[in-house]
């Protein structure tokens, strides 16, 4: 009995190709349009020699892994090492090296350990998104190596293993059909590696398939994806350009290979680059919000500014140097809750990377695991520098270091050390250790801490937008304590900072201001008293005014920019024992020298305490007010002989006490002319 020979994977005539000819039919034109994409991070020249000694560094964590190489163990604590040994980023970086030098050590090494893999790891080996990441790099290796390669590599490239290597990826992106993540960046990435394995092997009987299976699960994919406002549902910043990245290149691709794609693919894809496009900071370096690394996409602007003829794009993408400025100074994003303020684009007097920016997150805590206990929390950059940020998250590993006995992970997704008010030392969201259950990529029998309860109820209760006074005001109710916590932030004169919190309760907690400082401050910081708290750091003073009961000191923090990575920077802490606290800081960011200014407190008959804050204005001193009623009712509110209707003013007087400038909401009453006021 015959038994019939299985189906090619390949269309005719390319499946009646021996190895040899199969391996110069794709070194030869082919008529397919694609790129390399590299991970900068992954393929620097240093890391791919060390490959050549089999020395493997990831996440700053180096392990020697001897031949033949255990793929199926990790030498690592750290999951988050396995997985990207397995998603060959250095693929790329050995096909790179190969281009720039010819040498066959980096060929023989990218052989060596394809094959490797391929005789003894399984298909969906850790989770399909890391299936889905090494479809994409052997692709592009393919691109350095073969199809594209500077050197005749032909030589030096088994014809067997080229043959087997087709094969595998094959197999990979049949898996990836069929185990698709449901939904989230991953699927993303993972439909981008059918797309683009449908786009560059059309001699396989597959690849229409691909193709139009992963346009038509990428358009459904974005639209449930990305909220109504741009942003992807799990709220990182990080993690929504990652997505951007994904579809621009799908986008890309599909344009360079006649692939036509709906019109709400674009629709979309465009929202997703606004937000980006506002949530770059002057620098150019994006916030690390909830999980993710700080760094920047302004390549991901610069490809959409290319695609859609969008100067604003363009303009952002170059900081400053091309295109148009966008229209919006202030943007919020209401389904996201994200408001995003900042002084200017560079187009008056300030430098576009002098600008003030201020990111001030109101919003839900996002789906999935990503999403840091940081409601209410905001970061600052003004003059180039970022002055108060977000701590970042370090590491996924939940290993308790034996040194300090501290859960890392813990520690940086937690709201203690964030931009807003920790109470009585709890998370805003339950946050629970649970043991792993089987089918994940963490190893059975470990403990990691899993969100367990709703997050806070959080909105944005006013915003205003100004000439001399922007501001925004958020709320957050947790279900974790009774206190409800109120932030309100006034942007004044586009030159400073006003943060008020005020928290209620029905019960005593002991609240916890948290004012995370850059780098730049660590040893620098200092904080010294004069008619109340005066902090001074490179680039920001921060003032408080004196209160019964609060506390103020500088501890020792620690913040990340990248994945494994910590630097020490110190934290501003003020800490109060009551049934309600208020707590308001001046933020005065400066350059070239630290300026003079002085903050004070002003009776308010039957409402929380004005402020009184001296300053520099144009080489004249000036006097500003600021009160917020934060709830209290009142049909006038006398302060110190000035009488005013309403919930919030500001006001400056000069010298001579004559008025300068005042703004409070609609349907407020300001007088006209203000009398001096006297400091508590």
């Amino acid at each position: 009995m015959s038994l019939e020979p299985p189906e090619s994977i390949y269309l005719p005539p390319w499946a009646g190709l021996d190895d040899a000819a199969l391996l110069a039919h794709f070194r030869g034109p082919r008529g397919v349009s694609y790129y390399p994409v590299a991970d900068p991070e992954e393929v620097k020249p240093a890391k791919i020699d060390a490959l050549l000694q089999g020395l493997f560094e990831f996440n700053g964590e180096t392990h020697a892994l001897a031949e033949p190489i255990d793929w199926l163990s990790n030498p690592s604590a750290d999951v988050e090492w396995h997985i990207l040994l397995h998603k060959f980023y250095y693929a790329v970086g050995l096909g790179l090296a190969w281009q720039r030098s010819a040498d066959p050590a980096y060929l023989r090494r990218w052989v060596a350990l394809i094959d490797g893999w391929m005789q003894v790891t399984p298909l969906g080996f850790i989770a399909a998104d890391v299936t889905g990441r090494r479809v994409q790099n052997w692709i592009y290796s393919l691109h350095l190596l073969v199809g594209h390669s500077a050197h005749d590599s032909t030589p030096l490239i088994p014809a067997d293993f080229h043959r087997r290597l087709l094969q595998s990826l094959h197999d990979q992106v049949e898996f990836l059909c069929a185990n698709l993540t449901p939904k989230r960046n991953h699927r993303t990435l993972e439909l981008y590696a059918i797309f683009l394995a449908g786009v560059v092997f059309p001699e396989m009987r597959r690849s229409a398939h691909w193709r139009a299976f992963a346009l038509e699960q990428t358009v459904a994919n974005l639209a449930a994806d990305l909220l109504s406002d741009g942003v992807h549902c799990e709220l990182s910043t990080d993690y929504h350009h990652l997505v951007l990245k994904n579809a621009l290149n799908f986008r890309r691709l599909a344009a360079l290979n006649g692939v036509a794609v709906p019109q709400s693919f674009d629709q979309v894809l465009q929202r997703g680059l606004e937000f980006s496009l506002h949530a770059h900071k002057p620098d150019g370096i994006v916030p690390s919000l909830s999980d993710g690394d700080a760094r920047g996409f302004l390549d991901l602007l610069a490809q959409g500014a290319e695609l859609f003829g969008r100067a604003d794009m363009l303009y952002v993408a170059t900081q400053g140097r091309q295109g148009t400025a966008p229209a919006q100074r202030v943007a919020h994003f209401d389904a996201s809750g994200y408001s995003i303020v900042r002084s200017g684009w560079g187009q008056g007097a300030t430098p576009y990377a002098d600008e003030h920016y201020l990111v001030f997150d109101h919003g839900p805590l996002g789906e999935g695991n990503h999403g840091h206990f940081d409601c209410l929390s905001f970061e600052l950059a003004a003059h180039g520098r970022s002055l108060i940020v977000d701590p970042g998250r370090y590491t996924y590993s939940e290993a308790v270091n034996p040194a300090d006995g501290i859960n890392w992970r813990v520690r940086f997704r937690g709201t203690a050390v964030h931009n807003t008010v920790c109470v009585d030392g709890r998370q805003q969201t339950s946050y629970l250790p649970k043991a792993i259950k089987p089918g994940t990529r963490h190893a059975i029998g470990t403990v990691r801490h899993k969100i367990s309860g709703p997050a806070p109820e959080a909105r944005l209760l006013e915003q205003r937008q100004g000439a001399t006074l922007d501001l925004v005001h958020g709320q957050a109710r947790s279900h974790e304590y009774d206190a409800v916590h109120e932030r309100c932030i006034a942007f004044v004169d586009r030159r400073y900072w006003i943060v008020s919190d005020w928290l209620r309760a029905e019960t005593q907690h002991d609240y916890r201001l948290n004012f995370q400082l850059g780098i730049q401050a660590q040893g620098q910081a200092r904080l010294e008293w004069d008619h109340g708290w005066r902090m001074s750091s490179p680039g920001l003073v921060l003032l408080q005014p004196q209160r019964k009961g609060v506390h103020t000191r500088l501890v020792r923090s620690w913040v990340s920019a990248r994945y494994g990575d910590k630097q020490a920077a110190p934290a501003l802490q003020s800490t109060l024992r009551a049934r309600n606290a208020d707590f308001d800081s001046v933020l005065l960011p400066w350059q070239g020298s630290e300026p003079a200014c002085r903050l004070e407190e002003v009776a308010v008959e039957g409402g929380p305490a004005a402020l009184r804050i001296t300053l520099q204005v144009d080489g004249r001193e000036v006097t500003d007010h600021w009160f917020h009623a934060r709830g209290a009712q009142a049909e006038q509110w006398r302060i110190a002989g000035f009488t005013f209707s309403g919930r919030w003013a500001w006001w400056r007087v000069g010298a001579d006490d004559r008025l300068l400038a005042a703004q409070s909401h609609e349907g407020a009453s300001l007088p006209l002319a203000l009398t001096a006021l006297e400091p508590v």
